[in-house]
């Protein structure tokens, strides 16, 4: 007898495969009425509307339904070969390999890049994804361990892109604009372009309708039935790169297509892999062309409200959020985090071993460097001409990092996940959001309000990520796809301001980036009175710190109430995590280092640990800043990205060394 619950969802199939069409119908009918048009005068008049219709709108509309079907079919061929519903170049770090690829071509070689872009792109792509398969194929390619390998993967692809940006100037800078993903058109040659690729692709998807039946299985039972599994992996992937790097090159970064076509068409009924290789494509080219018409009504005058690439990207976050229940990980990450190798007899002597150490790296800092003629060690008067200059950066980056890792080990406690970290888990994400919202609302605010908005969005950001891991009793691979999605949603909201090219985007770049080349008296004072004000109230919660990392159940049989804990940790750690990030960026990764030094250096206790991390997070990103100055001097690379750079293989070693759960 069939129930009740699947008669209402065959009931409503009609309406889902008949809502999006007709959405899309009723938004392109409101563009063509409502569309900018030069006033009737003349018969140039309409000769020029007539000329934007036909050679923009149209075009544009277009390439809006061949690139959405081809990143949608794109999308189910990872997902069915990956067996992950939450597999696209977005999640995949495919189009942050690609945008970076793309970035390094036109930064170094302009020319280059106009005569084989899309074999950039593609190169840029594949590499990416094959360093997140190799990085989960140890356990056998895990849906949760695939999401953190990408994640990584487009931290430090993020992380080149913007470096890179800076090095090169407007070069650079022209293609991370373009790479917010725009469709406006003035020909037909983009659709011309695009068209025939999604029709080889799609005719090449067709011949590995059966493959990919066949992958459904487990892979010994793919094997027992005669498929060259690795092979046909490879090419499969092969194919789905390819066609999302076309789209990319030819029109930039379209975020989370891709993703949302599979799972919409799934809930629209499509469950076989031929229905889905179908009705996938046909649903993401509905979905980007409702989004392109949408921007272009929205838009003031003759400009779109954003990027069509970025608004797409909005759908990312809450899109991973609602997906999060359907991920099953057959090895998990294990709760338990890096133990510490050896637990210290002596932690006190230890902690002031550290702040020794601390000390001489604070007085190399100052007093070594390059020249033209070599290192030096400035002492004396050339000090004194040199202490404006280096003093106020290096006392930035200590209490920057300071504070990432007090905030990082927070969250570590409050969530009971050893990877839990601003950056990781989207807080510092959410402090750029609430940044640009300052930067939408104010144009040009005091560096207050933007300290302010961007404590308001790392806090939002935070309590959204407990509030969804809790449902899921803080499942440590939960809480990080939970993270990735805020994280997501926060950077596309980003990506729609960075796209204008203005000077507001200009300050969201700096801001990226991470740079301390502009710290002055302002910055080094505000670093050292949060630090103090802030890690202040620690010592006194140490009970909270020391209970909540057992779970609500047995921190309530202890007499803590959990939510006001959670809370007060959380508005704390937030604070720390705005003021760091305004100071250093958000790609440090320091956050996450620090107190996982701290561990494997043996501190147990709580307060030895809180200690240690502040002091490895101070010394970690006054080691980063030095180099960044001394590595390719006299440029130099800006120490948030530069410590992104050192916190990512880390990160992946820590990936690769956690323990399995069976």
């Amino acid at each position: 007898m069939v129930s009740r619950a699947k008669l209402a969802r065959n009931a409503s199939l009609p309406v889902l495969a008949i809502l999006l069409p007709v959405l899309c119908i009723a938004a392109f009918a409101v563009l063509i009425v409502t569309r900018p048009e030069v006033p009737q005068g003349d018969a140039d008049a309409a000769m020029l509307n007539g000329a934007l219709l036909w050679n923009s709108i149209m075009p544009r509309a277009m390439l809006a339904l061949i690139a959405g079907a081809a990143l949608g079919l794109s999308g189910t061929l990872l997902q069915r070969v990956l067996r992950n519903p939450i597999a696209d170049a977005s999640t995949l770090g495919i189009a942050s390999g690609a945008e970076l690829a793309m970035t390094a071509a036109m930064g170094f070689s302009p020319l280059l890049i106009g005569f084989s872009r899309e074999m950039a792109a593609f190169g840029g792509g594949l590499a990416a994804v094959a360093i997140v398969l190799a990085l989960s194929w140890r356990r056998g390619l895990d849906p949760v361990t695939v999401a953190l390998s990408g994640l990584i993967v487009s931290l430090i692809a993020s992380a080149l892109s913007v470096t890179l940006i800076l090095s090169r100037g407007e070069y650079a800078m022209s293609i991370y604009i373009w790479g917010a993903g725009s469709l406006s058109q003035q020909d037909w040659n983009g659709a011309l372009s695009l068209g025939p690729r999604l029709i080889l692709g799609f005719a090449a998807a067709l011949l590995l309708v059966r493959p990919l039946r066949i992958l459904a299985l487990d892979d010994s039972g793919a094997r027992s039935l005669g498929l060259a599994l690795h092979s046909t992996r490879l090419a499969i992937i092969a194919l789905a790169v390819w066609l999302a790097v076309s789209v990319i090159s030819e029109v930039g970064v379209i975020g989370f297509v891709g993703l949302a076509a599979p799972a919409i068409a799934r809930l629209a009924g499509a469950r076989g892999t031929g229905k889905l290789m179908l009705t996938a494509p046909l649903t993401g080219a509905g979905l980007l062309f409702l989004t392109d018409c949408l921007t272009q009504i929205l838009g003031p005058g003759f400009t779109d409200l954003a990027p069509t690439g970025a608004a797409t990207a909005l759908l990312g976050g809450p899109l991973l959020l609602f997906l999060l229940p359907r991920v099953h990980s057959v090895s998990a990450v294990a709760a338990q985090s890096a133990a510490a190798l050896n637990r210290l007899t002596k932690p006190l002597l230890a902690l002031g071993a550290l702040f020794i150490a601390l000390a001489l790296i604070f007085a190399v800092v100052l007093t070594l460097g390059p020249a033209e003629d070599g290192w030096h060690v400035a002492t004396g008067s050339l000090l004194t001409d040199l202490l404006p200059f280096r003093l106020p950066r290096t006392i930035v980056a200590a209490g920057a990092g300071a504070m990432l890792a007090a905030a990082g080990f927070i969250m570590q406690r409050v969530t009971g996940n050893p990877i839990a970290s601003p950056e990781v888990l989207g807080v510092s994400s959410g402090a750029g959001a609430g940044l640009t919202v300052a930067l939408f609302l104010f144009g040009f605010p005091s560096p207050i309000i933007m300290l302010l908005a961007m404590a308001l969005g790392a806090l939002t950001a935070f309590l959204a990520m407990i509030a969804i891991s809790a449902r899921a009793q803080f499942s440590p691979e939960r809480m990080l796809l939970a993270g990735v999605g805020i994280g997501a949603f926060a950077m596309a909201i980003v990506t729609m301001v960075l796209a204008q090219g203005d000077m507001r985007g200009y300050i969201l770049l700096t801001w990226l980036s991470g740079s301390t080349n502009r710290a002055g008296a302002f910055e080094a004072w505000t670093a050292i009175i949060s630090l103090v004000v802030m890690t202040a109230p620690l010592p006194f919660l140490s009970r909270w710190l020391t209970i909540l990392p057992l779970g609500a159940g047995p921190s309530r049989a202890a007499g803590l109430h959990v939510g006001v804990s959670r809370l007060a940790l959380a508005i704390l750690a937030a604070l720390m995590t705005a003021i760091a990030s305004f100071l250093v960026g958000p790609l440090s990764l320091t956050g996450l280092i620090a107190p996982h030094l701290a561990r494997l250096a043996g501190f147990r206790a709580p307060g030895h640990q809180l200690t240690a991390s502040l002091l490895f997070g101070a010394g970690v990103l006054m080691a980063a800043d030095w180099l960044s100055r001394v590595v390719i001097y006299p440029y130099q690379v800006p120490v948030g990205l530069f410590a992104a750079l050192i916190g990512g293989p880390y990160l992946i070693w820590l990936l690769s060394r956690k323990e399995v759960q069976q």
